[in-house]
């Protein structure tokens, strides 16, 4: 079965990577699912949650400003601040 691999990454660190079945991000025109094989995007984020789903369960994260780009099962949320919710 295909996967994303993702990176959230603030301005200052890596916050979390690793494999992932779908991610689930706010952007500033709405929010967007990724699955693998997702079409390339390029998009603004809003301030919110990033929702990444594992095998493990789900890993939350908060992200404020900053993009969010697609290309070849690769996401990147790049984010001026991040952190895991615990």
């Amino acid at each position: 079965m295909a996967s994303l691999k993702v990176h959230v990454v603030a301005a200052d660190r890596e916050v979390w990577a690793g494999e992932a079945s779908m991610l689930v991000a706010r952007t500033v025109e709405g929010e967007l699912g990724v699955l693998p094989g997702h079409e390339p995007f390029l998009g603004v984020l809003a301030e919110g949650d990033v929702r990444i789903h594992t095998e493990g369960g789900v890993v939350l994260a908060k992200a404020d400003r900053g993009f969010l780009s697609v290309e070849n099962n690769t996401v990147m949320v790049v984010a001026s601040q991040a952190e895991l919710v615990a």
